[in-house]
């Protein structure tokens, strides 16, 4: 494969068994809708429905709760019963969660549509990993988390562009509108998976002779699994956790400025992640991915240091450039990020217990997205930027420490710098 883009994109799509080809068509879709609610749910909560901004942030505050709260059990039924049937019931869940948002007009129905919603954050990264994991393997793996991330993002960042063209707090029936096509963009992969992907169970049988223990507590008990979940727990801290607080208060009270400069600075991150995924991934192909994750903390340092930097000069276009390239710089890291870290937590896991590890990581990650805008409120609040760049820097600088010690934990298999054998599994 060569590096450039197109030969890229086509050299994947032609190495992807046709099961991959059909998981992978319906991201696009299913994250537009994401994209055309999620930066106006709490305008709609707040200015359509008329609840209180705390109240209104509470109940947002419920879809990561939830989703933490269902991740455990969900890793556990993947195993047991197979990841399409949770894959699917966490889509339902969806569906069902979005068109009761979309006529909530009490805080009650609100708060059931979001916490509904959250059933299917917590259920959907463990199934959906396993279900991958169950269908591509090795180096093509890799590849596709890093695919997937980048349609992801392109699906996010089309559907924000629609939704800020078609909403209008003076017309509360558009956001009705957007809110049952987000719904209706989860019934599309429903349809691939009882259709096309009908087959496939995403669940590996036991081996007979494995007499090792399967429980959380016994998955936990791995010194890689720990500095693995320490390493996302801390990633999603510095990183996600602050996209929808850290970085927006900051960019707004320190450097001071605009609300639309900071939306745009979203789309140059989009922008980022769309064109360079392939690059990077190419690039990291075939080399440690734990080098890749501490490569990732680095990028991660200088885009907060830039970002301190747009605190010294408040107000101008200065402080406006360099928010952009803050967001520049982010989205590099999170191509390095998506190109190894569902890799090495997929192939450090035995194919039996895939949805519990992929649930230990994804509850690794919802802990860093909670404890981020916590953090970030407190050190803002009482005026403490430097304080706040300090803490973000060190959480990157921890990001390369634990990367090197997983590093030195797992085999050059799971690290990815040695091919896998081929896996005697069951789709």
């Amino acid at each position: 494969m060569t590096s450039s883009p197109r030969s890229g994109a086509l050299g994947f799509w032609s190495e992807l068994p046709r099961d991959g080809r059909w998981l992978l068509s319906t991201v696009v879709v299913q994250f537009f809708g994401r994209g055309l609610t999620l930066p106006f749910t709490i305008i709609y909560l707040h200015e359509v429905r008329g609840f209180s901004l705390g109240l209104s942030g509470t109940l947002m505050g419920l879809i990561a709760v939830v989703g933490l709260l269902v991740t455990g059990p969900a890793g556990a039924l993947v195993d047991r019963y197979g990841a399409r049937r949770i894959m699917l019931t966490g889509l339902f869940f969806a569906v069902a969660g979005y068109a009761v948002l979309a006529f909530a007009t009490v805080p009650a129905m609100a708060a059931l549509g979001l916490a509904l919603f959250g059933v299917q954050l917590g259920v959907g990264w463990p199934s959906v990993n396993a279900l991958v994991a169950t269908v591509v393997e090795g180096d093509l793996r890799q590849r596709y988390y890093g695919v997937n991330f980048a349609l992801l993002n392109l699906g996010v960042g089309v559907g924000g562009v629609v939704g800020g063209l078609v909403v209008d707090v003076e017309r509360p029936g558009t956001f009705v509108m957007a809110f049952l096509v987000n719904a209706a963009t989860f019934i599309v992969p429903v349809f691939v998976l009882t259709g096309p992907l009908r087959h496939l169970h995403g669940r590996v049988d036991r081996p007979v002779d494995d007499g090792a223990a399967d429980g959380y507590l016994a998955i936990l008990r791995r010194p890689e699994v720990l500095w693995l979940s320490a390493l996302g727990l801390l990633a999603a801290f510095v990183g996600y956790g602050q996209m929808e607080g850290g970085f927006p208060a900051f960019a707004r009270l320190v450097a001071e400025v605009s609300t639309r400069a900071i939306g745009f600075a979203f789309v140059v991150n989009t922008v980022v992640i769309v064109a360079l995924q392939f690059w990077v991934m190419n690039r990291v192909r075939g080399r440690r991915r734990t080098r890749a994750l501490a490569l990732m903390a680095v990028v991660w340092v200088v885009a907060w240091l830039l970002l301190g930097l747009a605190g010294l000069v408040p107000g101008g276009t200065a402080a406006v450039v360099i928010v952009l390239v803050f967001h520049a710089f982010f989205g590099l890291g999170e191509t390095l990020m998506q190109s190894a870290l569902p890799a090495l937590t997929n192939e450090m896991a035995p194919a039996h217990l895939r949805g519990r590890y992929n649930a230990i990581g994804s509850g690794a990650f919802q802990g860093g997205t909670i404890a981020g805008p916590v953090v970030a409120g407190l050190l803002l609040e009482r005026g403490w930027a430097g304080g706040f760049i300090g803490v973000m820097v060190a959480g990157c600088l921890g990001i390369v420490a634990v990367a090197f010690a997983l590093g030195r934990r797992v085999t050059p298999v799971v690290d990815g710098v040695e091919r896998v054998p081929v896996e005697s599994t069951q789709a």
